[in-house]
C-alpha cells in the first residue's frame, strides 16, 4: 500500500527528518453506537467471511497490513507472525521481484528506507537513480540484487519518528520471500486450527514487466504450490494497475482486488483516473475482471464522517470494499479520533473502524491487529 505523508485531515502534522512537527486541536470523541455482531465461528472453513455470513453482519476480515506493522519493521516473517497472533484473518505482503526472479516482501523495490545496504559497502557501486512509475528514485533496487545478495542485508523500520519502539528491532530481521511467506500463514493455520490467508499485492508490475521480470508466472506458482487455485482459496491478489490484474484474471479463479488512490490514475492507463472507477459504470467495469476494490478509506468515509456511498455503489455490482489503512497513531487518525497533540500518540483507533464497520465494508487493512481483533470480540459479545 501507498503511504502518503499528511492525509491525516485539517489538521495536519509535519514528518520531518528529526523531529515532528504538530498542530495542536486534536479533540476526542464520544462513542458511536455499537452493531450486532455473530462472532467468528460464522466464517467459512477457508477462514473468509462468506457472503451470507457478511449479510448477517458478521465482522469484517482483518487485514494485517505489512504484518503487525505497528509494532515491528513491516514485510519482516516477525511482523507476519504478530499480525497472526494478535488475530489477523490475512497477511499482506507487497512482493517486488530480485534479479534472479524471486518474489520477495517489500513496500518498494527501493529498499534504502526499509533494509540496511547503505551500511553494505560491497554494494556501494549498486546504487542507481531510476524512473519507477514516473517518478525519480535514488537507491538501491531488488532488481539489482540476487537473493542471495538480498539475504545480507537486514530491515529497518521504515518510520523511526514515528514508530521509535519500532527501531529496536532493526538489524534482526531478513527479507522475506513470498514462498516462506505462504509456508509461515500454512504452519500458523494448522497450529492455531483456523486459515490464515494471504492478500499479496504485485508491486509496481508493468515496471516489473518492461525489465523481463513479470510477477504472473511466480506468483501463481507459488499460489499453486500451496493448493491455492480458485475463487475458494484463502488469498486475494491486489494491485494498483489493471493490465495486470486483466492478465491474472485470465489465468487464475483466485480473488482479485482493484487497489484506488483517492487521486491520480493506474500507471498503465493514464487515460484512466481512479475518480472514473468509482463511478457506477467504472465500478461496473471493474466487476468484470475483479472480485472487491482496495479504496483509500477517505474514499470510504470523508474525514468528517460523513459516506461517499462508495461502499453501497461497490456492493450493486458485486465488488467487496477493502479499505486501507488503519493506523492508531494520531498523525495518520481524522481529527475526531486524535487524543492529544502528539502525532506520535495512540488516538480512538476503535472508534475509526466501528464507524467503517458501521459503513458496511467487507474487509479493512490496518498496521494494528491487535485493536482490530479486540473491537471484533467486544461487538461479538455486544
Amino acid at each position: 500500500m501507498r503511504l502518503i505523508m499528511g492525509q491525516s485531515g485539517a489538521a495536519a502534522w509535519c514528518l520531518g527528518p528529526m523531529a515532528l512537527l504538530s498542530v495542536a486541536g486534536c479533540a476526542a470523541v464520544g462513542g458511536n453506537k455499537r452493531v450486532e455482531q455473530q462472532g467468528a465461528e460464522q466464517r467459512g472453513h477457508d477462514g473468509v467471511v462468506s457472503d451470507a455470513a457478511i449479510a448477517k453482519g458478521v465482522f469484517p476480515i482483518i487485514i494485517a497490513h505489512r504484518g503487525a506493522s505497528g509494532e515491528r519493521p513491516e514485510h519482516t516473517l516477525a511482523s507476519y507472525a504478530l499480525g497472526i497472533e494478535q488475530g489477523a484473518d490475512f497477511i499482506e505482503p507487497d512482493l517486488v521481484l530480485t534479479k534472479d526472479g524471486v518474489l520477495v516482501a517489500r513496500h518498494e523495490n527501493e529498499i534504502s528506507e526499509t533494509t540496511d545496504v547503505v551500511d553494505h559497502p560491497e554494494f556501494a557501486s549498486r546504487r542507481a537513480r531510476k524512473t519507477i512509475d514516473g517518478e525519480l528514485k535514488d537507491g538501491w533496487f531488488t532488481e539489482d540484487f540476487t537473493l542471495a545478495e538480498l539475504r545480507t542485508l537486514r530491515a529497518r523500520e521504515r518510520l523511526p519518528q514515528l514508530r521509535q519502539a519500532n527501531t529496536a528491532y532493526d538489524g534482526q530481521f531478513q527479507i522475506p520471500t513470498f514462498d516462506e511467506i505462504l509456508a509461515l500463514a500454512r504452519e500458523e493455520s494448522a497450529r492455531r486450527g483456523r486459515v490464515i490467508g494471504v492478500y499479496p499485492e504485485t508491486k509496481h508490475p508493468s515496471y516489473f514487466t518492461k525489465i523481463g521480470l513479470p510477477h504472473e508466472g511466480p506468483l501463481l506458482a507459488a499460489l499453486a504450490a500451496y493448493g491455492h487455485l480458485d475463487y475458494a482459496a484463502p488469498v486475494f491478489i491486489q494491485s494498483f494497475e489493471v493490465d495486470n490484474l486483466k492478465a491474472l484474471r485470465a489465468k487464475t479463479k483466485v480473488r482479485l482486488i482493484q487497489l484506488m488512490s483517492a487521486t491520480g490514475h493506474p500507471e498503465d492507463q493514464p487515460r484512466l483516473s481512479y475518480a472514473d472507477m468509482r463511478t457506477a459504470e467504472g465500478l461496473a467495469d471493474v466487476a468484470r475482471y475483479a472480485d472487491g476494490i482496495g479504496p483509500d478509506k477517505k474514499l470510504v468515509l470523508r474525514d468528517d464522517g460523513t459516506s461517499t456511498g462508495l461502499v453501497a455503489a461497490a456492493h450493486a455490482v458485486g465488488l467487496k470494499v477493502h479499505p486501507w489503512t488503519f493506523r492508531r497513531e494520531n498523525y495518520f487518525l481524522p481529527a475526531r479520533y486524535r487524543v492529544g497533540a502528539d502525532p506520535r500518540g495512540t488516538g480512538q483507533l476503535d472508534r475509526e473502524i466501528e464507524a467503517f464497520v458501521l459503513e458496511g465494508v467487507d474487509g479493512f487493512f490496518t498496521d494494528n491487529a491487535r485493536e482490530a481483533a479486540a473491537l471484533r470480540a467486544v461487538q461479538a459479545r455486544d
